[in-house]
C-alpha cells in the first residue's frame, strides 16, 4: 500500500516505515547509516524511532 499524498497533517515521526523507499532512505540519512543497517535495526528492535536510534548508536 502506498502513501496517500493527498492526506496531509502531522506525520508520525515516532515510527519508522520501511514500506516506501524514500522513507527508508530519509531515515537512514537522518541516522547516518546505510538502508541495510537501518532495516536490520528495525528488525531487531521494532519500528519506534527512539529504539532504532538507540540500537544504531550502541
Amino acid at each position: 500500500m502506498t502513501d496517500d499524498k493527498t492526506q496531509t497533517g502531522n506525520p508520525d515521526r515516532q515510527r519508522i516505515s520501511l514500506s516506501e523507499n524514500y522513507e527508508a532512505r530519509d531515515w537512514a540519512e537522518k541516522f547516518g547509516v546505510t538502508e541495510d543497517q537501518l532495516r536490520r535495526a528495525v528488525e531487531k528492535v521494532g519500528n519506534l524511532a527512539s529504539d532504532v536510534e538507540r540500537e544504531l548508536r550502541a
